[in-house]
């Protein structure tokens, strides 16, 4: 029940992964719009498009879509400072990685001297060669054997995900899934059958009548029609922790050709809240996440127009009221939830088809069969649990974290509750950088990495010295040669590789 984003997900991956084995019918309403606020993602989506067999020029010039390296946040410490969150694993030397090394020989910023792809986000760079190659680097380790290796090839994460369009990408997987045998019903449902057990047994449509199923998934947004009003699942609030709470959103005209197109999403921290920033091929979109209780609606479109500047003038906006939290038990009886009806962190780490994606995959690998094996259930219930809490927590240490504290939302979000868990974490890490033993255990998308440059980007928290172990060691030049070589690369790659924009003409 839904259609958006999550619906047609759901319905397309559903049917590439059983076939004609089971029946998917998706029942959308043609008068609920979706929220379209989730346009930009990981770099795990390239999973489902894998999954439905779906090349990028078949899918992305249908969306608008872009390639994302990664998320600069801007002003979170203070007034004019930025850094980037790529999609890049730190590199090791001496057993230590680049950031340890980074406290105590550093003299950039940490994510020049540590990373290839902030460069390439500068200069709009695409992460393919025009061939349509993943791009390459010679990495020379100071005069030995040169090697040749991809980036994904590498100790590294993929190096990038997508930024697109959502209610477009919804367009194109309805009729990619019912062209595959996915049965589409455009209605109004009006009521909702019970079985004796209280599980749900039919949905009852104004015209067409009766649709009877064996499992239902609630693609319904924030209402959760199903798993929340129906089958009364209650709700778990994170906003004790995470403060924001509204959202107003803006589509704005773009010019690729004449400006670029850059790479990245942006994340501006502004007086009450963050501005969003997605790039797309013929706009971009944008919006203000913001805490009601320190800004009003108004004051808030106000500010992100003045943003946005004169481009903004005919944009229409968008007010969103957004429910941060999770159902408690995502699949309750015969009814699992995917999307905003499961959970919703706010858009700060690009989290919502994520979290779809992280449901879908993890609804096929617990499958049901006519015995509703309730270990199934529970499976699937504690895997989304763990990730959507997993990423609240990491949300929480962006505000937690950043040194700015200059208005009062920002004094705030330093007074404001912690998750306890994260709490000892953020005293361990007053000592050192996380690394692998110390961060959460559980799969939210996150690695030890994404911690070390949160911290020290932010810059509210950083180790208070770098660890004694380096000194130990005697030598720093191979650390030194290391930087010397994430430089020398980097600018061999911005010069190398195409822009996005000339990438992307092409690709159409």
């Amino acid at each position: 029940m839904g259609g958006g984003t999550a619906g047609w997900m759901t319905a397309t991956y559903l049917r590439a992964a059983f076939g004609d084995r089971i029946s998917v019918t998706l029942v959308e309403s043609p008068d609920v719009p979706t929220i379209g606020v989730g346009e930009a993602t990981f770099s795990t989506i390239r999973h489902f498009f894998d999954y439905l067999g779906l090349a990028e020029p078949e899918w992305m010039p249908e969306c608008g879509a872009t390639y994302k390296l990664a998320i600069r946040f801007e002003n979170w410490r203070e007034p004019g400072h930025y850094f980037y969150h790529p999609f890049e694993r730190l590199r090791v030397q001496g057993g230590f990685t680049l950031a340890d090394w980074w406290l105590k020989l550093g003299k950039r910023p940490f994510d020049r001297e540590c990373f290839l792809l902030p460069l390439l986000c500068e200069q709009k760079r695409a992460p393919k060669r025009m061939d349509g190659q993943l791009f390459e680097e010679s990495l020379d380790d100071g005069g030995e054997q040169p090697r040749r290796t991809t980036m994904s090839e590498q100790d590294t994460q993929f190096p990038y995900a997508y930024q697109f369009d959502a209610t477009l990408l919804a367009r194109f997987l309805a009729d990619y899934g019912t062209r595959r045998g996915v049965r589409r019903v455009l209605d109004k449902v009006v009521d909702v059958g019970r079985r004796e057990n209280g599980w749900i047994s039919h949905l009852v449509t104004r015209e067409h009548g009766e649709l009877h199923g064996d499992l239902f998934v609630d693609c319904t947004g924030f209402r959760g029609m199903l798993i929340n009003k129906t089958l009364g699942e209650p709700f778990q609030s994170y906003q004790d922790y995470l403060p924001n709470d509204r959202a107003v959103a803006l589509r704005v005209p773009a010019d690729g050709e004449r400006d670029g197109i850059r790479p990245y999403t942006t994340a501006t921290a502004m007086d009450a809240g963050w501005i969003w920033t997605i790039p797309l091929v013929h706009r971009n979109g944008t919006g203000y996440v913001y805490a009601e209780e320190f800004c009003s609606p108004e004051e808030a479109e106000r500010t992100l127009r003045r943003f946005v500047g004169p481009a903004a003038e005919d944009a229409e906006a968008n007010h969103i009221r957004m429910r941060v939290g999770r159902t408690r038990d995502a699949w309750a009886g015969n009814c699992v939830a995917v999307g905003l009806s499961g959970g919703f962190v706010e858009p700060l780490e690009s989290t919502g088809i994520f979290f779809i994606q992280q449901a879908i995959e993890q609804l096929v690998k617990h499958f049901p069969d006519e015995r509703w094996d309730p270990a199934l259930r529970t499976g699937f219930n504690r895997s989304m649990a763990r990730c959507l809490d997993g990423v609240r927590d990491f949300l929480v240490l962006h505000y937690r974290c950043a040194a700015r504290a200059d208005t009062p939302y920002w004094k705030a979000t330093k007074e404001r509750a912690v998750p306890p868990e994260l709490a000892e974490r953020l005293e361990l890490w007053s000592a050192r950088l996380p690394d692998e033993s110390n961060v959460n255990p559980y799969y939210h998308g996150f690695e030890p990495y994404s911690y070390n440059v949160m911290l020290l980007g932010l810059g509210g928290h950083l180790p208070s010295r770098h660890r004694p172990a380096l000194d130990l060691l005697g030598d720093d030049e191979p650390a030194l040669k290391e930087f010397d070589l994430v430089g020398r690369q980097a600018r061999e790659l911005a010069a190398q590789l195409p822009g996005q924009y000339e990438y992307l003409a092409a690709m159409r």
